[in-house]
């Protein structure tokens, strides 16, 4: 039985025919902005995440409210703690006193971001599919270090706000509208959100979790009890210089005479991080995995 062909489609001299293979390299092309998307999913579907965020911002709010409420002007003429970066207590150093135990808390999680895709072994799989590794690097960056600028400078004001009433009355209390005080709060936010990054730099840099926390505990903390035992003129000399102690400077309200001004405090701190992350991007270019 004779059959007939179906009518072939007309074509016009300017018409080409589609090509599948350039359709589909195109449509999964591998840009910066689809590793952020990635990441950020990735990020907000861990629960580790909204723990370990949510700890650092109670940490924050907690000390710095109990600092406040129980403020004493004796016990700090006998040698009470004094506020940081500056010989005396005020509000802020009083509503900043968790910024240490909420620096570890969101180190730790970027350490976990990066690091803790080695431990697993997804690094490969996420390296598989983002051939220039450097988007990946900077993109757990980008994720991290903005959310934890944002929830920082919101616990600083909470525990700022919340210890205020605790200070009625007494000569260091201080308000929203005082010389200084919204830019150390948001100076906090600012370190914290820097540390989250150097948690990131360290986490791929050192490709272990278990190592790339020992290194920041002992940045932040352990180097300046350390460095006390060089000579002092030595020690007054670099001891500004301490990742620690120039983040610190990024959020006092009142300076010592040793320590560096809020700017220059930034700037060395940002320096360090931007290290670490040379670092990292150089080991993660240059090794197998």
């Amino acid at each position: 039985m004779p059959t007939t062909a179906p009518p072939r489609p007309r074509r016009s001299g300017l018409s080409v025919a589609p090509d599948p293979e350039r359709g589909s390299a195109a449509r999964y092309k591998v840009t910066f902005v689809r590793v952020l998307r990635s990441e950020w999913a990735k990020f907000w579907s861990l629960r580790s995440s909204w723990i370990t965020l949510g700890v650092a911002v109670v940490l924050l709010v907690l000390f710095g409210a109990i600092a406040s409420y129980t403020y004493s002007p004796d016990a700090v003429a006998a040698g009470g703690p004094p506020g940081q970066g500056s010989g005396d207590s005020d509000a802020v150093s009083l509503a900043l006193t968790g910024v240490t135990f909420a620096s570890l808390a969101i180190g730790v999680l970027g350490v976990l971001l990066s690091a803790g895709e080695y431990s697993t072994g997804m690094i490969r799989s996420t390296l598989a599919a983002v051939p220039r590794r450097l988007p990946v690097l900077l993109s757990k960056a980008a994720v991290i270090g903005p959310v934890a600028l944002v929830l920082a400078t919101v616990g600083a004001l909470a525990a700022f706000l919340l210890g205020g009433p605790g200070l009625d009355g007494e000569q260091i209390a201080l308000s929203l509208g005082d010389d200084g005080v919204l830019r150390s709060l948001a100076g906090a936010g600012v370190y914290l959100g820097l540390v989250a990054v150097l948690g990131v730099a360290l986490g791929v840099l050192l490709r272990s979790s278990a190592g790339a926390i020992a290194v920041l505990v002992g940045v932040l903390l352990i180097l300046p009890g350390l460095a006390s035992l060089l000579p002092d003129s030595w020690y007054d000399t670099l001891s500004p210089y301490f990742p620690s102690n120039a983040g610190s400077a990024v959020y006092a309200l009142q300076q010592s005479s040793d320590a560096l001004s809020p700017g220059a405090g930034l700037a060395v701190f940002a320096g360090w991080v931007t290290l670490a992350l040379a670092g990292a991007a150089y080991r993660l270019v240059r090794s197998d995995v």
